[in-house]
């Protein structure tokens, strides 16, 4: 390898204080990235009186959260105005207590606490100091993305067992009052007017940060940027905020430390997702945690109907309660012994499927009979029937005993039957993102292995491993609620820190 490849500018190796000749550029911080964590870090900073200069890599802000619906789990303190408006008063302990359990044995106690704490202080600041509108609606409907303006719906599992045995369900997910699937478009113009008119925010696009600039007490002082093919150095006074999404678009990466998410089939993300801030931050000792969990789903509703249905594997056994949120029931397959899996449904059930469904899922079999059905999908005989058998006989007791399916969802499967086949690898669409990142106190300080903290050095939404640990405890608008939340503290932070 030649000298120029060994000293080449990446990532992965931190440059030293001492070999920058020159300043090219000064700030007070530097936020790594314009998605929804990146512009809420910047306006948070700035308006605690510091200047703020955004690198991004594209053209234009948006980010993995422009391509979103942008809904934003918030929720607790009695409830926000919109969950008021709609009848839901929402306890801040109930709202812990589901996310403790959606997080599982990762779960960050001390962020979610955080999170939940402070959540409808983050729906006012985004209400009334951004301007971002929420419509005081409920949409009953159960979807994956609310297509109404409705500002309310449930986006996660809070009416499923086990999470509705120890807490008490209320909907979270805050919808922009916009129609379609145009919440994240919505919410990034809205959060890119706010930079614009802050004096003292300068974005300077089609900018790749290159690597962090370090002193010699290991603390951050400044990054390299190229623009233009040329390399810049820029001294950042306060810190650096990385906000430069996860890795789902870095198949090498994902490979190492993720492989289960290569069952997907459709990555979600832009295409800067590729882990350029997580290996910025492991380049100066960063932690980097939870790398082998992501998000994957079979997005198997709508229409809603098919939640009536029932989920079986290659020995027509059920194996999970179908009224969960649709990232439970993926990782739940992957998670399932097998090459095989079915939605059985009632034609009723299948009812709009073609028209209404995006799974792709292709129709496996057929069956005037359920024995029928079981010998077209090539079960062994008088499996599927007793699974049916055993089903029909609670939902008659209006009770699913083994797996504790959700009254409200409870249908006799009555013949013809239809079977969809959500198999990895048979064609069901199966999205997937990465939900591992920088080990981080709430504040957005990035820790090493030892949890020391890493002076100057600050991190938020895909780039930190925050508040959303699992696929199967995820809830649609935690995500972009993380972001925008712990962009927020990682700005408020950096501004708080004493110059170098």
């Amino acid at each position: 390898m030649s000298e120029q490849a060994q000293t080449k500018t990446n990532p992965c190796r931190a440059r030293s204080m001492r070999d920058v000749e020159r300043w090219d550029k000064e700030t007070d911080v530097a936020v790594i990235g314009f998605g929804g964590a990146g512009g809420c870090a910047a306006i948070e900073a700035a308006d605690a009186g510091a200047r703020v200069t955004l690198f991004e890599l594209a053209s234009e802000g948006g980010g993995s959260t422009a391509m979103s619906s942008a809904e934003i789990y918030m929720g607790g303190s009695g409830g926000t105005r919109v969950q008021r408006a709609c009848g839901f008063e929402d306890s801040t302990e109930d709202m812990f207590t589901y996310m403790m359990m959606s997080a599982g044995p990762q779960a960050d106690e001390a962020k979610i606490r955080n999170y939940c704490e402070n959540s409808l202080d983050h729906f006012n600041w985004l209400v009334n100091h951004l301007g971002v509108p929420f419509k005081d609606s409920f949409h009953k409907e159960r979807a994956i993305m609310c297509l109404t303006d409705d500002g309310l719906l449930y986006t996660g599992s809070e009416k499923a067992h086990p999470f509705s045995d120890h807490a008490k369900p209320a909907p979270r997910g805050h919808n922009l009052y916009v129609e379609g699937d145009n919440g994240g478009p919505l919410f990034m113009k809205i959060v890119s007017e706010n930079v614009d008119k802050r004096d003292n925010i300068t974005v300077e696009y089609e900018s790749r940060a290159l690597c962090l600039i370090i002193d010699d007490n290991n603390a951050i002082v400044g990054l390299v940027v190229r623009q233009n093919q040329q390399e810049f150095t820029v001294r950042a006074t306060k810190g650096v905020i990385l906000c430069t999404g996860g890795f789902i678009m870095n198949e090498e990466m994902l490979a190492k430390y993720a492989p289960k998410l290569l069952s997907g089939n459709n990555a979600i993300g832009n295409p800067g997702d590729t882990g350029t801030g997580i290996m910025m931050g492991m380049s100066v000792g960063a932690a980097a945690i939870n790398m082998h969990e992501g998000f994957i789903s079979i997005p198997y509703y709508p229409p809603a109907s098919i939640t009536g249905g029932i989920v079986v594997n290659d020995k027509g056994q059920r194996f999970i309660n179908e009224d969960v949120y649709h990232a439970r029931l993926g990782q739940a397959v992957l998670n399932e012994p097998g090459d095989r899996f079915y939605f059985i449904l009632t034609v009723n059930q299948y009812g709009d499927y073609e028209t209404m469904n995006f799974m792709g899922a292709e129709v496996a079999g057929t069956g005037e009979s359920v024995a029928e059905l079981e010998e077209e999908l090539g079960l062994r005989q008088g499996t599927l029937q007793n699974t049916v058998a055993i089903y029909n006989e609670d939902v008659a007791h209006g009770e699913d005993t083994q797996f504790h399916k959700s009254a409200e969802w409870l249908q006799t499967l009555e013949p013809p039957l239809v079977a969809l086949d959500i198999t990895p690898g048979r064609g069901v669409f199966i999205p997937m993102f990465t939900l591992g990142g920088l080990d981080t106190l709430p504040t957005g300080e990035v820790l090493t292995a030892q949890r020391d903290i890493i002076p100057g050095l600050y991190a938020a939404g895909r780039t930190a491993c925050g508040i959303v640990r699992r696929a199967d405890g995820y809830s649609s608008g935690m995500s972009v609620g993380d972001a925008t939340f712990s962009g927020r503290l990682a700005g408020r932070q950096a501004v708080a820190r004493t110059n170098l």
